[in-house]
C-alpha cells in the first residue's frame, strides 16, 4: 500500500501545532482563508518553521482579486519569496495566469529564479485555465515545481474526479505530485482516492472545529482524516 499524504492549511501557529499533532504530513501556511489564502506574515512563517517538524509551504499571493498580476504585484511577490526563504520555509505555493488564462511563464521564470533551492506547489490558479492537461505539460518542464494543487477544474475535487485521474496519469509515477483540494472530508476522501489515485490530499475547513474555515484546526479531525487515508489501498 502506498501512503496517501495529507496537507493541512494553517493560518496560525496554533493551527500548525494542531495539524502536526493530528498527523499531517505537511503544512500550507496562509492568511485570509476566506479569500482563498494570501501570504502570511514574516513572524508567522518564522514561528511555524521553528515549531514544525514537518515541511511548511508558504503561500505567495499578494491579493485575492485574481491570479493576473501587474508589475507592482510582481515586486511584492519577489520580496515575499525572499522573506519566506529567509524565514526558513522549505517551499512556496504560487500560481499566476495571463489575462488569456494561460500560465504566466514570464513571471513564473522570475519566481523560479527567486525561489532557487526551494520546492514549489503550483496552486489552484490552474483550475481557472481552459486546458489543465496542457498547463500540466508546461509545469512539468520545471523540476522545482514538485506539486500541483487542483480540484480538477471544478468547484470541488469530487466534481473534478475524472480530470484529477487524468492529471495523475499524465503526471506519471515519478513526476509532479497531484494534490487534490476543495471539498474533501471524511465523507468522501476514500472514494476520491480510489477514483483518482491522487497521492496527496489537501484539507482546510473539514479539519477545523465545526467544519468552518474561520475556526482553528482540530487535531482530532486531522487524526480522523489521516486514519481514513491510511485505510485506502492504492
Amino acid at each position: 500500500m502506498n501512503r496517501v499524504h495529507l496537507e493541512v492549511i494553517a493560518t496560525t501557529l496554533s493551527d500548525v501545532k494542531a495539524a502536526q499533532a493530528g498527523g499531517a504530513d505537511r503544512i500550507e501556511l496562509i492568511t485570509a482563508g476566506a479569500e482563498g489564502g494570501l501570504t502570511p506574515s514574516y513572524a508567522l512563517i518564522e514561528q511555524a518553521v521553528q515549531a514544525a517538524h514537518i515541511p511548511v509551504r508558504v503561500m505567495i499571493r499578494p491579493h485575492a482579486r485574481s491570479f493576473v498580476y501587474d508589475k507592482d504585484d510582481c515586486m511584492t511577490i519577489v520580496r515575499d519569496i525572499q522573506m519566506a526563504k529567509q524565514a526558513g520555509a522549505e517551499a512556496i505555493v504560487f500560481g499566476a495566469l495571463t489575462a488569456e488564462g494561460k500560465v504566466d511563464e514570464h513571471l513564473l521564470a522570475e519566481v523560479l529564479k527567486q525561489a532557487e533551492g526551494m520546492s514549489i506547489t503550483f496552486h489552484r490558479a490552474i483550475d481557472e485555465v481552459s486546458d489543465l492537461l496542457e498547463v500540466l505539460q508546461v509545469l512539468k518542464r520545471h523540476s522545482s515545481i514538485t506539486d500541483v494543487l487542483t480540484s480538477g477544474g471544478q468547484s470541488t475535487a469530487q466534481e473534478g474526479a475524472a480530470q484529477l485521474q487524468q492529471l495523475v496519469n499524465d503526471a506519471g509515477p515519478n513526476g509532479l505530485r497531484i494534490v487534490a483540494g476543495s471539498g474533501i472530508g471524511s465523507d468522501n476522501v476514500q472514494t476520491l482516492i480510489r477514483e483518482t489515485g491522487v497521492p496527496w490530499v489537501h484539507a482546510g475547513s473539514s479539519v477545523r472545529h465545526g467544519g468552518l474555515m474561520g475556526n482553528g484546526v482540530d487535531a482530532e479531525r486531522v487524526k480522523q482524516l489521516r486514519s481514513l487515508l491510511d485505510e485506502v489501498n492504492m
